[in-house]
């Protein structure tokens, strides 16, 4: 009679599954050597008609070689601002087998100049990174005229 109620608890219980599908050879994965190569592969998946009208945040997830895995679409929110939760950065990141990751937003004003909230998410995030051995690379804010990379301008 046990083993009849142990299938059936095991029946209520999720089967979580770890998998990374890519049809890309790492041969043809573009490489991240700079802040410029970022933004370009970011500003390139970026919807045109969304980048002055709404702020959305993205990942680029890394491999050791810095070739890129893919990209994730974090969260979508409104003119002035959107949500980010660190756990959806983490979870894909880990489910990519990443090896380090890049965040970037965009600001639909136009002005990419960091904010104090942009700051302290960074800290946080790179925190994070420090105790998943999955380190934060850079935070890009990019607009539909340019960007600017944390890394470059010593704030990361």
């Amino acid at each position: 009679m046990m083993e009849n109620t142990d299938k059936q608890l095991c029946s209520l219980v999720a089967e979580i599954e770890l998998v990374y599908h890519t049809t890309v050879k790492p041969s043809q994965m573009p490489k991240v050597t700079c802040s410029k190569d970022a933004y370009d592969i970011l500003i390139a998946s970026w919807d045109q008609g969304k980048i002055n009208l709404i702020e959305q945040c993205k990942i680029l997830l890394l491999n050791r070689a810095n070739k890129v895995l893919g990209i994730c679409e974090i969260s979508s929110g409104g003119m002035s601002g959107t949500i980010v939760d660190v756990k959806l950065i983490f979870a894909a990141a880990l489910k990519a087998g990443a090896s380090g990751f890049i965040i970037a937003h965009n600001h639909p004003s136009g002005n990419l100049t960091a904010s104090q909230a942009d700051r302290a998410f960074t800290r946080r995030l790179k925190l994070a990174g420090e105790l998943l051995d999955l380190p934060l690379l850079d935070h890009i804010i990019l607009g539909s005229e340019g960007f600017i990379s944390f890394e470059d301008e010593g704030l990361l």
